[in-house]
C-alpha cells in the first residue's frame, strides 16, 4: 500500500448551485477505507461534513454509486457531502454569502492510508452575465435580477415568508435559468415595516405592474413564486388579481388566509390581520374561531411545532370557510409543493384543499402537486445543507422545528426545483401559444 497516489475529482468542478456533481476518488488501495471530508464557508461560518467509504476493487470511490460505511449521511447520495453539512461551533441559518456574485467553495479532502487528495467544488447562484439591480422606487423595495442577453424574458416575482426580507438567492437562480426575477420585500427590509401585520395587497399588484413596465416580459408572462406565508400570498394574489398573474408556484402554502402569527406586530397581536384589500382586513382563520388555540404551540419545552396550533383552528369549518382563499378565481396554471412532516403548518393538507377546490371548479389550467413524504417546511433548491431543522423565528424569536429530516428534505429540494423549472417552462410555452 505504499506505492499509490490517490486523486480526487469533482465533475463539473464549477457550475450553478442546482447542478449535480460526480465526486470520485481514484487510485486508492482496493478495499481500503477512504475518508471524505467537506468544508464550506457560508456567510462567515464554516460548515462541515464527513463520511467513510470503502474503495472498490478498481481503487475507486464514486459517491454516485457508493454508500458510506459511516459518517454524516447514509445510503447512496451523489451530493450527500453538501446536504449533510452542519455549521461548526453552533447553529447557523445562513446558507449563502451576502453577495450572490460570491460563489460557495467547498473544499473536499480524501484521506486513505496516510495519503491525501484534494479538490474544490464551486457552486454559483448567478450565472455569467446575470445582472442585479436594487429597486427603491414607486414605493417598492426589492431586487431585480436579469438573465444574460437582451430578452425579452418571461418574468417571475418572488415573495418570502414570515421571515421577511428579500429572497435574492432564489431570484439569482431563477435569472440564471432564464427568468427576469424580481425579489420583492414586503416587511423586514429597508423602509418597510418590521412586521407582516396589515400588509396591503395592492402593494404586490404595484410590484407586478412595475415588473411588466420595466422588463416587458416575453408573452407578458409574470409568474408568482412564494414560500410559506409567501405561498399563501401567491395563491391569494392569483385569486385577487387574476388578470395580472400568469402562473402560481406555491411552496408549502396555506389554503386559507392566516393571522399575523409569529411575524405579527406586537401592537396588533398574532391573532390580528395580515392582509388588507381596499384598506380593510381580509377575514382570517383565527378570527371568531371556536376551536383555535395556541396552547399546543406555546406549551412544553422547545422546539415547538407551530403546525399543532394550526390544526386546532382547522377544526372550525365555518372559520375555515370564511378564511378560504378563492383559488378557483386564479386564471393560470398552479404548482403546489409540500412536505408531509411540515412542522410549521400542514402544507400537505392545505395543498390537497387547493387541488381539490380547483378540480371541483373545473380549473381549465394545469395543476401540479408535489407532496414529499417525510419532508418538512424548508423546501429550497438543490444541494445545500438541510440539517438545520430547529431555529428561532426571525421575528418572534420562538424556537420551533420546521419538521422533516435532512435526507428527505434534500430529496424535496432536488425534486421540487426540477419540477418548478419544468412547470414554468410548460406555462411559458402555453402562454406563447395563446
Amino acid at each position: 500500500m505504499t506505492n499509490f497516489a490517490p486523486t480526487l475529482t469533482v465533475t463539473p468542478a464549477d457550475a450553478l448551485v442546482d447542478v449535480p456533481r460526480r465526486i470520485c476518488v481514484h487510485d486508492a488501495p482496493p478495499g481500503a477505507e477512504v475518508e471524505l471530508a467537506a468544508s464550506t464557508l457560508r456567510a462567515g461560518v464554516t460548515w462541515e461534513s464527513r463520511v467513510v467509504c470503502r474503495a472498490a476493487a478498481d481503487g475507486t470511490v464514486d459517491l454516485t454509486r457508493d454508500a458510506p460505511l459511516a459518517g454524516d449521511y447514509a445510503g447512496v447520495s451523489a451530493m450527500g457531502l453538501l446536504w449533510s453539512q452542519q455549521p461548526a461551533g453552533g447553529r447557523s441559518r445562513e446558507l449563502f454569502h451576502a453577495s450572490m456574485d460570491q460563489p460557495l467553495e467547498t473544499r473536499i479532502v480524501a484521506r486513505v492510508a496516510g495519503r491525501e487528495a484534494r479538490a474544490t467544488l464551486v457552486q454559483r447562484l448567478a450565472a455569467d452575465g446575470v445582472t442585479r439591480r436594487e429597486v427603491r422606487e414607486d414605493g417598492l423595495v426589492g431586487t431585480l435580477y436579469l438573465p444574460p442577453g437582451d430578452g425579452p424574458h418571461p418574468a417571475v416575482m418572488i415573495l418570502n415568508g414570515s421571515g421577511g426580507g428579500i429572497n435574492e438567492p432564489r431570484a439569482a437562480l431563477y435569472a440564471s435559468r432564464g427568468y427576469a426575477a424580481f425579489a420583492l420585500a414586503y416587511f423586514k427590509a429597508p423602509g418597510l415595516s418590521d412586521y407582516i401585520s396589515n400588509t396591503p395587497l395592492e402593494y404586490f399588484q404595484a410590484g407586478m405592474q412595475w415588473l411588466r413596465r420595466t422588463v416587458r416580459p416575453a408573452h407578458d408572462f409574470v409568474a408568482l413564486s412564494g414560500q410559506s406565508r409567501g405561498g399563501e400570498l401567491v395563491l391569494l394574489l392569483g385569486a385577487t388579481f387574476p388578470q395580472d398573474v400568469s402562473a402560481v408556484v406555491a411552496y408549502v402554502p396555506g389554503a386559507v388566509v392566516h393571522s399575523g402569527q409569529n411575524a405579527a406586530d406586537p401592537k396588533v397581536g398574532r391573532n390580528g390581520p395580515t392582509w388588507l384589500l381596499g384598506g380593510k382586513p381580509l377575514p382570517h382563520l383565527w378570527e371568531n374561531n371556536r376551536t383555535a388555540s395556541w396552547a399546543p404551540f406555546d406549551e412544553g419545552p422547545p422546539p415547538h411545532r407551530h403546525e399543532r396550533a394550526i390544526l386546532t383552528a382547522l377544526q372550525d369549518p365555518e372559520a375555515v370557510a370564511r378564511a378560504r382563499i378563492r383559488v378557483e378565481d386564479i386564471r393560470g396554471p398552479v404548482m403546489l409543493l409540500s412536505g408531509t412532516d411540515d412542522g410549521s403548518w400542514p402544507s400537505s393538507r392545505y395543498s390537497a384543499m387547493v387541488r381539490d377546490t380547483l378540480r371541483q371548479a373545473g380549473h381549465p389550467y394545469p395543476v401540479q402537486w408535489l407532496d414529499f413524504q417525510d419532508a418538512g417546511h424548508a423546501i429550497l433548491f438543490p444541494y445545500v445543507p438541510t440539517t438545520q431543522l430547529v431555529y428561532a423565528h426571525p421575528v418572534s424569536g420562538k424556537v420551533s422545528t420546521s419538521g422533516g429530516n435532512p435526507k428527505d428534505n434534500a430529496r424535496a429540494d432536488e425534486q421540487s426545483w426540477a419540477g418548478v423549472l419544468q412547470f414554468l417552462d410548460d406555462a411559458v410555452r402555453a402562454r406563447a401559444a395563446q
